[in-house]
């Protein structure tokens, strides 16, 4: 008998609960490429490439601890039905994941075996960071203060992998439902392989926090600059997919704290994220509706969406926002509140349309972070903005990139501009379509719109 160690977004071995929690003599560790998730995405996502390096990473890093890792491509309920006619199956061990298909996934394994799982990718489980009245927190700041005595304390706990055996099993190529065998190469699950050499401390994740340790002190003043050296780690995407662990992000994050490096605004960060994935958890029905039942009267104008998602409005922020998303997959957490406003509040397009994007190009999409933060931007959510309040896009530019730098940078059209009619409407309008084009709405017009729209 085996327990089956089901790595999904857990992609390492230091401090991973599957690796010490496990009751059998065997182990079989395992990593499925999801068909039910991967159909939905394109061949040339960049998140992918991330992934399929990391897997083959944990398989070297599983190798050197005397295991190994069995490579799957399929539906996972097909695919525990083949490795159940191979070895006996005492338990499944996995992380907690939120989102509806997570949910529903694990929900049909658990009917067919013991499915254990543990928090992994958030410090805090579901039932954990509630009111006194075990209700859920729908205010973040109350929340906040409710569990920052716990947070260190709980990072504390670290878990060690216990010496055990392999399962005996076929741990070459990736195996298939039918357990046929192909080479391990990532066009081998219908996906290109694409440069991701960008992505920070691609290869030494436990580098990236001592390389920005600097800053800490400088985060809470400088976070929301976005055309100067960047003020952010880019440590989301490792979040996102386990190759880092939580546990040991905010271990570190105290360890400087404690040698006198104020690292409190980041951990708040942090906690936001904790926020908005307990908020999933408890109300499920916000990945699909608006938190709050507002009766928001959408446009959703298929062509204005187009021009937002391909960076093409005329607003100078905008496009180079939505530019630097499609190139990159990554987007300031500042420019991502100011494109959600706009979206949402001056194209009067639902926020799903903006979240659904999102989902796609992000590479540190998190589903419980982006639904809320989205709700958030578009006063449909918890604890969100007020619905009056409407992010002016050429303030946020004269506040933030005065001098047009990360403008430029992403939208050429705008090189020969002075810097200064970047954040001048007037000018745009009359002048946009001479050198590129003129904005797709005005922001006074549409904002004003944005207020008859909301019945409240």
């Amino acid at each position: 008998m085996a327990s089956i160690l089901w790595f999904r977004r857990d992609l390492r071995v230091r401090d991973n609960p599957l690796l010490s929690e496990f009751i059998s003599n065997e182990v079989l560790p395992i990593f499925i490429f999801d068909t039910d998730i991967l159909s939905l995405l394109d061949k040339d996502d960049k998140r992918v490439s991330f992934i399929f390096r990391s897997v083959l990473k944990l398989k070297n890093e599983l190798i050197g601890i005397g295991l190994d890792l069995a490579i799957f491509y399929g539906k996972p309920s097909d695919i525990f039905s083949a490795i159940s006619k191979k070895v006996t199956i005492d338990e499944i061990l996995a992380s907690t994941d939120n989102d509806a298909y997570a949910k529903q996934r694990d929900a049909d394994i658990a009917s067919q075996y013991k499915l254990r799982r543990f928090s992994d990718s958030f410090l805090l489980s579901s039932s954990m960071g509630l009111k006194k009245d075990a209700s859920p927190y729908r205010v973040f700041t109350p929340f906040y203060n409710s569990i920052l005595p716990f947070v260190e304390p709980l990072s504390q706990n670290i878990y060690k992998p216990k010496k055990t055996n392999p399962a005996n099993f076929n741990y070459n190529g990736i195996l298939d439902a039918d357990l046929t065998t192909k080479e391990i190469a990532i066009e081998n699950i219908g996906f290109d392989s694409i440069d991701i050499s960008h992505i920070p401390f691609l290869d030494n994740p436990l580098d990236l926090l001592p390389g920005y340790k600097d800053n800490f002190a400088k985060y809470k003043d400088h976070r929301n600059d976005i055309s100067s050296k960047p003020y952010t780690t880019g440590i989301g995407i490792h979040l996102r997919f386990g190759t880092l662990g939580i546990r040991e992000v905010i271990r570190e994050l105290y360890e400087y704290k404690h040698q006198g490096i104020d690292t409190s605004e980041y951990i708040r960060q942090l906690i936001w994220r904790e926020f908005w994935n307990m908020l999933l958890s408890h109300f499920p029905k916000s990945e699909f509706e608006n938190f709050y039942p507002f009766d928001i009267k959408w446009e959703n104008n298929e062509s204005k969406f187009a021009h937002w998602c391909n960076g093409t409005t005329g607003v100078p922020i905008i496009d180079a926002s939505m530019r630097e998303l499609n190139a990159t997959g990554y987007l300031h957490n500042r420019l991502r509140m100011v494109v959600g406003s706009f979206l949402t509040k001056n194209l009067h397009i639902n926020w799903q349309w903006g979240e659904r994007y999102f989902s796609k190009k992000l590479l540190d999409y998190e589903p419980s972070s982006n639904i809320g933060s989205w709700q958030w931007a578009s006063s449909t959510g918890a604890d969100g903005v007020p619905y009056f309040r409407i992010f002016n896009p050429y303030l946020q530019t004269k506040k933030f990139d005065k001098e047009g730098l990360y403008i430029k940078k992403w939208v050429k059209e705008y090189e020969q501009i002075p810097s200064n009619k970047l954040y001048d409407e007037v000018y745009l309008f009359k002048y946009g379509d001479h050198f590129y084009k003129a904005p797709i709405v005005s922001h006074k017009d549409s904002s004003e719109k944005w207020l008859e729209l909301v019945n409240r």
